[in-house]
């Protein structure tokens, strides 16, 4: 008997068929997004902060008006790091040489009185101060504003804080959870009251998505948010826990390629309660925000995400991850900061 007698049909060759893979932030450039960078209160008057962003690093401080700026750390001179330096008569003053820079990062004086060379700059960010955090927007320009909550920010008590744990994924990856309907009932245990959420009613923009429902958490308490992404960075829940509003952000910065900063923003209406029992309340729902995270906390950091086989149930998921793909970059500040 010849050996082909004893061969075997060769059963189809097994491979996974996956989606397109989403570009790490770095490649190509980061998401062209306000990014939070610190706490206001980080930034007293006269202090100067230094920080880690994108792939490299940034300070922060207050102008000769009190409002806050972000410029690129490094001294066009020599290199020295700016967070070492101070301010002086609001000008930002580096340590080594006492080169002083205004608040477009331009270079207007030097300690030994030689003229300030022309091309000595340091990079502006665009800034905006707000929800107690100091944002820079990653660009030349803004090209869309923070998402609003539905009430004025003077009838709103805000409290901000920033997570002390740096998470080993990009921006985008936490954000996926939002439109990925099968994480929140299997791992928050979330119900919806009318079925899952439709993707085709998701209201879609250039620079974010939104959509609401109405359910329970796992203790039976009835919520109805809307929820959403802006940029790729910026988480947006507003709605209510046991018919009480209150607002949800967390924003997430970059300190490094790979890896994220998370800060929470959480507001209610004054005009709900009095003082103490607002506070009471905002402690409920930081506790409740909290504990979400705390389910996400081991998957973040272990995940090795890419998107694999999906079912029906992903088409928001996917249409995000699309939107992801899709969401402009750029690095201006790349020539300064690094």
């Amino acid at each position: 008997m010849s050996a082909t007698s004893f061969e075997q049909p060769v059963p189809p060759a097994r491979r996974r068929i996956l989606a397109p893979p989403v570009p790490p932030e770095g490649e190509g450039g980061f998401s062209r997004s306000w990014f939070p960078v610190c706490l206001s209160s980080d930034v007293p008057s006269g202090k100067v902060v230094g920080r880690d962003f994108l792939d490299g690093r940034v300070v922060v401080y207050r102008g000769a008006e009190g409002a806050a700026r972000v410029l690129s750390a490094y001294c066009p001179h020599l290199g020295a790091d700016l967070a070492v330096g101070d301010v002086h008569e609001g000008r930002l003053r580096c340590a080594f040489h006492h080169w002083r820079f205004d608040d477009s990062g331009a270079c207007v004086g030097t300690g030994c009185g030689d003229p300030a060379p022309p091309r000595a700059q340091l990079f502006a960010f665009p800034v905006q101060e707000r929800y107690g955090l100091v944002w820079a927007f990653n660009g030349d320009a803004p090209t869309f504003d923070l998402p609003d909550f539905p009430f004025p920010d003077g009838e709103l008590v805000v409290r901000t804080l920033e997570l002390d744990e740096i998470f080993p994924v990009d921006p985008w990856v936490f954000c996926a959870n939002t439109p990925d309907i099968q994480h929140i009932k299997a791992l928050h245990g979330i119900t919806f009251d009318n079925g899952d959420p439709d993707p085709e009613q998701f209201t879609w923009t250039d620079h974010s998505f939104r959509y609401g429902f109405e359910g329970r958490l796992p203790s039976g308490d009835p919520i109805s948010y809307e929820i959403g992404i802006t940029g790729t960075n910026i988480f947006y829940q507003s709605g209510s826990v046991n018919g009480r509003w209150f607002g949800f952000i967390m924003p997430f910065g970059i300190p490094q390629p790979g890896a994220i900063t998370s800060f929470l923003v959480l507001a209610a209406r004054e005009e709900d309660g009095d003082q103490g029992d607002t506070e009471a309340f905002l402690d409920s729902v930081q506790a409740l925000e909290e504990s979400i995270v705390a389910d996400d906390r081991p998957v973040l950091n272990t995940i090795h995400f890419r998107p694999g086989t999906t079912t029906r149930s992903d088409k928001a998921l996917n249409r995000f991850l699309q939107y992801v793909r899709d969401f402009p970059r750029t690095h201006p500040s790349r020539d300064f900061i690094n």
